[in-house]
Order: structure tokens, then C-alpha cells, then sequence
């Protein structure tokens, strides 16, 4: 019996995936724009504020990325101000990624634990907060 060989995959099947995943990101904007969220019920539930009643750090994610999508900015920073806050990371993000793509540099992404630690506290502190009762004065709750 021959060992078998391990071939590498084509090159074309890495753009494939990416293609792939950009147009499924962007019906699922397009989904997002048309329809409200707390319109309609086929969007998924936060299991934490079912259980618990509380607010969790991404309660008003989908709403929120509604409202943008529509250029309601303050709308959508009242419904999620942490999400609002990291868009612009994220963007910044996939443009140096895409740059990277386009130099044809080696990506490595690297993501230090300092940086992971503050995220997370950050998260935390957020889910927290919105909870409480002057949450509503500082745009913490929705």
C-alpha cells in the first residue's frame, strides 16, 4: 500500500473562501437593513437577558448595527455604545489586513495579552454598568 500524499491546496480555493464569506456578510447586512430586528422574530435571542433579565455587553448589537446601517450614529451608540466604540477598530483592523493582503506580507496577527486582559475587563465593566440604575442617564442601557 502507498503512502498517500499530502498536496496542498489550490490557490484559487483561499479567494473562493474569502469571496464566500464577504458576500455572506453582506446578505446578512443586507437582511439587517431591511429588517428591523425588534420587528421581526427570526433573529436569535440573547439567552443571557432571557435567563437573567440583565442586560449582557452586547445586548442592542443587532439593533445598533440597524440604526448604523440606516446613519442613525446616535441611535446606535444609545443602543450599544461598546459596539459603537469598537467599530472603529474593527475597521481599522480589516483595512491593515487588507493592505497587508495587497503588499503580499506574511500576516501574522498577534494579539498580546495585555491587549486580550483589557478587552475582556473592559467587557465586564460594561456589562456591569449597563445594568445599573443610572445606566439610562449615561447611554450604558438601551
Amino acid at each position: 500500500m502507498a503512502a498517500t500524499e499530502i498536496r496542498p491546496a489550490p490557490r484559487l480555493v483561499v479567494p473562493l473562501v474569502s469571496v464566500s464569506a464577504v458576500l455572506g456578510f453582506l446578505v446578512a447586512l443586507t437582511v439587517l437593513f431591511l429588517f428591523e430586528p425588534g420587528r421581526y422574530t427570526f433573529y436569535p435571542r440573547c439567552l443571557f437577558h432571557e435567563v437573567t433579565g440583565l442586560l449582557c455587553p452586547g445586548c442592542g448589537s443587532l439593533r445598533a448595527v440597524h440604526q448604523l446601517l440606516h446613519g442613525h450614529v446616535a441611535a446606535a451608540f444609545r443602543l450599544n455604545a461598546l459596539l459603537m466604540l469598537a467599530v472603529p477598530a474593527g475597521v481599522w483592523l480589516l483595512l491593515r489586513r487588507v493592505t497587508w493582503n495587497r503588499k503580499n506580507q506574511i500576516q501574522s496577527v498577534v494579539f498580546k495579552p495585555a491587549w486580550l486582559w483589557t478587552i475582556l475587563i473592559v467587557g465586564i465593566l460594561f456589562g456591569v454598568l449597563r445594568n445599573l440604575p443610572f445606566a439610562q442617564a449615561l447611554w450604558l442601557a438601551p
